[in-house]
């Protein structure tokens, strides 16, 4: 990022913006990608959500076996996990959070759909681990820093471990690697071939529905 912020501000574009400027816009890009999780909430909300579940589905079934392969991918010392999922329905990334979450894997930074959210919503998902793509910069130089930032985002996530879920598709919208994906993933191959990241463990999930909801 401060290469990036650096190299345009030696630019014509870039000059006469101060260092206090970029870092601004840093930090204003960085709020559109994520917000700090809030305890309270992620406690409320799980307990919410197992009040929904039983009112909207008869059963909700783990397998053990998948389950316990999940577990053993968690307790490889110093491999960040990333999970890649399918796309059924807007009720998966709040289902898969809860159930790795109460698996005691953490709460997974949850990559959201490339599809609008209200301000509202996307505060409260964002709160809960959900992670937005920056919105489209009106420029070429802009939309350079915000692809920094989000890729020093993801890498940040991953040296600290943080679990991160990725979905590869858009709901309704299946065997088709999605744009918002392309993106996700990206940062994440980058950080692999450069070093920052010695290796990841990519560790498929999902949620199969009878009826899709």
């Amino acid at each position: 990022v401060r290469d990036v912020a650096g190299g345009q501000s030696r630019s014509s574009r870039g000059a006469g913006r101060s260092p206090r400027g970029w870092k601004e816009k840093v930090l204003r890009i960085l709020a559109e990608i994520q917000a700090p999780l809030a305890p309270l909430l992620l406690r409320l909300s799980h307990w919410a959500l197992l009040k929904f579940l039983s009112r909207l589905f008869l059963s909700v079934q783990l397998h053990r076996g998948q389950l316990k392969m999940v577990l053993q991918a968690a307790g490889t010392p110093s491999l960040p996990l990333v999970f890649l999922s399918v796309h059924r329905s807007q009720l998966d990334g709040l289902l898969l959070s809860f159930l790795l979450f109460s698996q005691g894997l953490g709460v997974p930074r949850v990559t959201m759909s490339g599809r609008p959210y209200s301000p509202l919503l996307r505060a409260f998902l964002s709160r809960l681990g959900g992670i937005f793509l920056p919105a489209k910069p009106p420029s070429a130089w802009d939309e350079e820093l915000s692809g920094a930032v989000l890729a020093t985002y993801v890498r940040e996530v991953l040296r600290s471990r943080q679990p991160l879920l990725i979905f590869l598709e858009e709901p309704q919208v299946t065997l088709q690697l999605s744009a918002a994906a392309q993106q996700w993933l990206a940062p994440v191959y980058e950080a692999v071939r450069d070093g920052t990241i010695p290796d990841v463990l990519l560790v498929p999930v999902g949620i199969g529905y009878d009826v899709v909801p």
